[in-house]
């Protein structure tokens, strides 16, 4: 076997024994309601996507706290944050994960569905993980874990997603995102997710 071909062999098999070091050494989540304050995210109507965003957040800090986890949430009210303040607090925190989240909007009326992003692959199984517990609580297009170089998760040392629960723009959608039900339902899929995740390492 050439020395090339065992040195790039070693390299991907660093690179996951270390994203399963993460997985399983990881103490807290980092949860970043996106938007806030005169950043109202997507919207239609009166339905503002900073405000789920928030009150999803809130329901996944329930159940990650009563699976164990410590939290630390980037804003608990309406106010603005910045992308860097995002990043800056989670930076203050060691053996930890980020999870940003969001929901959808599109001028495409008819596109619907869940999708999580990721940038660095030490993120990408933390992010499948999430996908597949938000799938698995509520019945939705399933648009997958895909890699984006949004702010937060571009510039965040530890693992990092950024979950997008739903499109606002589509009726459908916005109908069930504006029930307690659905919100709950998805805070409890990303918390199982999270949970997986931590088992995998």
């Amino acid at each position: 076997m050439k020395k090339w071909y065992r040195r790039l062999i070693g390299m991907g098999l660093g690179l996951v024994l270390l994203a399963s070091a993460q997985a399983a050494g990881f103490r807290t989540v980092v949860i970043d309601p996106g938007h806030g304050g005169h950043d109202k995210g997507g919207q239609w109507g009166l339905v503002y996507e900073k405000h789920l965003a928030l009150d999803t957040s809130a329901r996944l800090e329930k159940e990650l706290q009563k699976r164990g986890f410590r939290t630390v949430m980037t804003r608990r009210s309406d106010y603005f944050i910045s992308l860097p303040e995002r990043v800056r607090i989670t930076k203050q925190h060691r053996n930890a994960i980020f999870v940003s989240v969001h929901y959808n909007y599109t001028w495409k009326k008819h596109v619907s569905g869940l999708e999580t992003f990721y940038h660095s692959g030490k993120s990408r199984a933390l992010a499948s993980h999430i996908q597949n517990g938000m799938l698995g609580k509520v019945r939705a297009v399933n648009r997958g874990a895909k890699y984006a170089r949004y702010y937060v998760i571009r510039n965040n040392d530890c693992p990092a997603v950024l979950v997008e629960c739903g499109f606002v723009s589509n009726a459908r959608e916005r109908a069930r995102m504006k029930s307690a039900w659905f919100r709950q339902a998805l805070a409890e899929g990303i918390a199982d997710g999270i949970v997986r995740y931590r088992r995998s390492g």
